[in-house]
């Protein structure tokens, strides 16, 4: 099948999170026209309408698991094989663009992959990785993962990626680090950043680290020194400041949000966070 040249991708996993990804797709059609894929799982199927309301939305399954979590995670996995297109920009669901990034697409031409860093970058130091208080990089290595000193903690809210032979063999090793991650849940927390930093580190692909104005986490915000404007805001939507909320305010999402809160599980008190 012939790939489209560009398009977003995100994951929704279960209804805490709908509320985000309805104003997701409402910040990304205000910007841009490709089409954007949401791997989705656990929602009903009369909730669809609501996202493919913003058109050109595309609807496939995530894979199914009872923890929420865990499903978005496998999903992640599966972002390589799930694209259809030449040029892929992965977001989470609880990102709001806040102007147009289509230099994100240019950028590709010439790389395979572009991240941001976490607020934390560096793995020595990312205690929330662990279940356990111990030194970071030696459970890391006891468990299988090739990290060192200094190996860097990528923020997997934003990926994008070109369809290549070296972004399959990236995605393999996500896939080959991150079932170490879930046999080793005793002293690993069902996170994805180690996975894939170690598939970076083993598949050392053509990369670019962007600013963090494309992937900015509002709750760290007193973290970031940076001179630019945001351009992806990373903040679940009831934490998200006003004028972040202002860019996704319509007639159809104010009627949205006010059932939500009726309707729709608090994003605040979702429980899966917390595994």
């Amino acid at each position: 099948m012939k790939l489209e040249a560009k398009g977003f991708i995100t994951i929704l996993t279960g209804l805490y999170s709908f509320q985000d990804c309805v104003h997701f797709l409402a910040s990304v059609r205000k910007f841009h026209r490709e089409p954007i894929i949401v791997l989705i799982d656990r929602v009903p199927q009369f909730l669809y309408p609501l996202l493919q309301v913003f058109g050109n939305v595309i609807l496939k399954p995530a894979p199914k698991n009872e923890n929420p979590v865990l499903s978005s995670r496998q999903a992640k996995l599966a972002l390589y094989g799930e694209s259809l297109f030449d040029k892929t920009i992965y977001m989470d669901c609880d990102i709001c663009l806040l102007s147009p990034i289509d230099e994100v697409f240019d950028f590709l031409d010439a790389v395979d992959l572009l991240v941001t860093e976490d607020v934390q970058p560096a793995i020595a130091k990312a205690a929330n990785l662990l279940r356990v208080k111990q030194d970071i990089i030696s459970t890391l290595q006891s468990v299988g993962l090739p990290l060192n000193e200094n190996s860097i903690q990528y923020n997997g809210g934003f990926i994008a990626f070109t369809n290549s032979s070296k972004n399959q063999e990236l995605f393999d090793f996500f896939k080959k680090y991150f079932d170490i991650v879930v046999a080793n849940q005793d002293v690993l927390l069902l996170k994805d950043q180690g996975a894939f930093a170690a598939a970076i580190a083993s598949v050392k692909p053509k990369m670019k680290t962007l600013s963090p104005v494309y992937n900015y986490l509002d709750k760290w915000k007193d973290v970031y020194a940076i001179d630019k404007p945001i351009k992806v805001m990373h903040c679940t939507y009831p934490y998200r400041p006003q004028y972040a909320k202002n860019v996704t305010r319509t007639l159809f999402t104010r009627i949205f949000d006010r059932t939500a809160k009726i309707l729709l599980p608090n994003q605040l008190n979702n429980p899966w966070r917390l595994k």
